[in-house]
């Protein structure tokens, strides 16, 4: 087998701890795809992806192409001469993109796959109060997430884990297994299994204002999976509505405590060092949120400045 000659492709920080491990370990990445600067924040200033911040800071060939169709892009790329692609929350490829290495293009995907294919795999586990999950690398074919699965590793959710905990830890799980991918194929010896099709896989969709929203008629786990699912970011919101002011504010953190009571859904309950939610089942109590303008903070720092009336509410 002739030695490993690969292009990686990828954007967010968990790219850059799988791109970290494969130079770690002493493998021959000949190019590093990333996407295109971008502006942001209220500055409108450009903004590098995570990947490419990482390329810059070890010297790695970099390309950003705004279109995988380019002829140009696709010239620059063959001229690479990589045998191996490997694609880590980057975008959908194009087929002449994707069947160009004669070793062919691995994707590793946060989720057990065929479950949860789509955006946001991290996050869904959680909302859906999954108890487990892993990481899964396949090649790719035409579709998204579907190819034939090479390896794949589980690891258990953690009762009270946020979003951002099990990121940091699939990122450890995910740089393993594209090892464990690596070598495999290097030793010519890759066995693949195809993802079957059934009518219990559920789908990890794109994040929107719209499903980050709490819906406070919910059970306190449903909240509660919410609010861990999507925090730090983009983080789960709601109304909050007292007297004549209404605010949007996020939610990072918070604990449900099952109870019996009169109260109206939605209702805030308040004293000098904790928010509670009034919900079916019991309580929600906030211990970490950010008003408009302000910084994260927890509730007793909150409390500090910020008191609600009798008829304070969310929804």
């Amino acid at each position: 087998m002739d030695k490993l000659r690969i292009i990686f492709m990828g954007t967010p920080e968990f790219a850059v701890g799988i791109l970290d491990t494969i130079i770690k370990n002493n493998y021959d990445v000949v190019g590093v795809i990333t996407a295109a600067d971008k502006p942001a924040g209220r500055g409108q200033k450009i903004k590098y992806s995570a990947v490419k911040e990482y390329a810059l800071a070890n010297n790695l060939n970099l390309l950003q192409p705004t279109n995988l169709k380019d002829e140009n892009f696709l010239a620059e790329l063959k001229a690479l001469n990589a045998n191996l692609q490997i694609v880590v929350a980057f975008r959908m490829l194009p087929k002449a993109v994707w069947e160009m290495p004669s070793l062919g293009t691995f994707n590793l995907h946060a989720s057990l796959l065929p479950q949860y294919r789509g955006a946001a795999p991290i996050n869904w586990a959680i909302i859906n109060g999954e108890t487990k999950t892993g990481v899964t690398t396949f090649f790719i074919d035409d579709k998204i997430d579907t190819g034939a699965m090479i390896l794949n590793s589980k690891i258990a959710i953690e009762p009270q884990e946020t979003a951002g905990q099990l990121h940091d830890r699939l990122m450890v799980l995910g740089s393993e297994t594209v090892i464990d991918t690596l070598k495999v194929i290097a030793n010519g010896n890759v066995a693949t299994t195809i993802q079957e099709e059934n009518s219990d896989i559920k789908t990890a969709y794109k994040l929107n204002k719209e499903n980050c929203k709490i819906d406070w008629t919910k059970s306190g786990t449903e909240i509660n999976n919410l609010i861990r699912g999507l925090s730090p970011y983009p983080a789960s919101w709601c109304f909050l509505k007292d007297q004549n002011e209404e605010l949007n504010i996020k939610i990072y953190e918070a604990q449900f405590i099952s109870d019996c009571h009169a109260y109206e859904v939605g209702k805030i309950i308040s004293n000098k060092k904790e928010i509670k939610i009034a919900i079916k089942d019991g309580f929600m109590q906030l211990l970490s949120l950010q008003f408009p303008g302000k910084k994260r903070m927890l509730a007793s720092e909150l409390l500090n400045g910020v008191s609600f009336s009798e008829v304070a509410k969310v929804h």
